[in-house]
């Protein structure tokens, strides 16, 4: 029995964050830095417990993304993750479930940067490739991220979207997409 867990941040003790990240180091064996992890906090974690072992993980946290001369409210999807042994049995749907209801109550788009391995389970659940260029707002202007083209997928909810219009990110340290 899948058990799911939705909570800030801010509710999670040190030891439980240490444990999911953890748990990601393991599911993304060995690719995760310390700017990934960074990224997934400060926003909603979705955590998925058969018993007292965690399978499944996401995070979702609040993003600015410059679109049409409009600033979106966007919840940005990070370090989506099943264990191993447990994928392909559903647990990745359950997690995003949990999460776009999130999304769905909050904020005027989603977005994520998939993974060639995950596109057709995201574009299966209605997430749309974005097919403009994309870019990122840095210090110092904008700047394209040509090799985040059509890597970029989108969730349209409240906001009108072209969706081969530029795309801009709000600043972050490491992968800004």
């Amino acid at each position: 029995m899948i058990e799911i867990r939705t909570a800030h941040t801010g509710e999670l003790d040190a030891a439980l964050l240490k444990t999911v990240r953890g748990f990601l180091e393991d599911v993304f064996e060995g690719d995760l830095s310390d700017q990934d992890w960074d990224h997934a906090l400060g926003g909603m974690h979705v955590l998925a417990w058969e018993g007292s072992e965690l399978v499944g993980h996401a995070s979702l946290v609040q993003r600015r993304l410059l679109h049409d001369g409009r600033a979106l409210r966007t919840g940005y999807v990070e370090c989506v993750g099943v264990r191993a042994d447990r994928r392909r049995h559903g647990y990745g749907a359950i997690v995003m479930d949990a999460l776009e209801r999130l999304l769905r109550g909050a904020y005027e788009l989603g977005a994520l940067g998939a993974s060639d391995r995950a596109v057709r389970f995201y574009q299966a659940r209605g997430w749309k490739a974005w097919q403009g260029p994309t870019s990122v707002l840095t210090p110092a202007g904008i700047r394209r991220t040509a090799d985040q083209d059509g890597a970029v997928h989108v969730l349209p909810l409240a906001a009108a979207l072209d969706l081969s219009g530029e795309l801009v990110c709000d600043w972050r340290e490491g992968a800004v997409w």
